[in-house]
């Protein structure tokens, strides 16, 4: 994984933050698990190896500060936990985040990459008006390690 450092120095200071190292830990730490969806303790555990003078609480405000500007994304993936994941920082990609798969017996989540809405948000805004910026989708099931296939 390329170093992210000073992408997330220059993100932070367009976004009017004061660039800190904890801010940039965090944002490397959601970087370099993509997929991982993590909670705050979980990010807080994981920043807390190369800062060990950081509390939970900077950990919690900085997330929620991180989430507010768009530069991570915060998911409620309906297992009682809020966790987060990197947001993408190309404009030029779909704004449409991935799917993810929830399974009900293990808890694991995955995420599927297509995003086969678009004709449905089209017909949306042909038939409705009504223009479909972004959405969220979960699905809830049984991955193929506990169905035993």
């Amino acid at each position: 994984m390329p170093d992210n450092r000073e992408q997330f120095k220059n993100l932070l200071k367009q976004n009017g933050l004061k660039v800190t190292s904890q801010r940039v830990a965090i944002l490397e730490v959601l970087s370099s698990r993509p997929g991982e969806h993590l909670t705050a303790e979980e990010i807080y555990d994981f920043v807390r190896v190369e800062y060990p003078d950081i509390g939970l609480a900077t950990v919690y405000r900085t997330i929620q500060m991180l989430s507010e500007l768009n530069l991570i994304d915060k998911l409620n993936l309906d297992d009682g936990y809020v966790r987060y994941e990197i947001s993408k920082f190309d404009k030029e990609e779909s704004c449409h985040h991935h799917h993810h798969l929830i399974c009900l017996d293990c808890g694991s989540i995955g995420t599927f990459q297509d995003d086969l809405l678009e004709t449905l948000e089209t017909r949306i805004k042909e038939l409705l008006g009504f223009e479909v910026v972004d959405h969220e989708v979960k699905f809830f099931g049984h991955c193929i390690k506990c169905r035993g296939e």
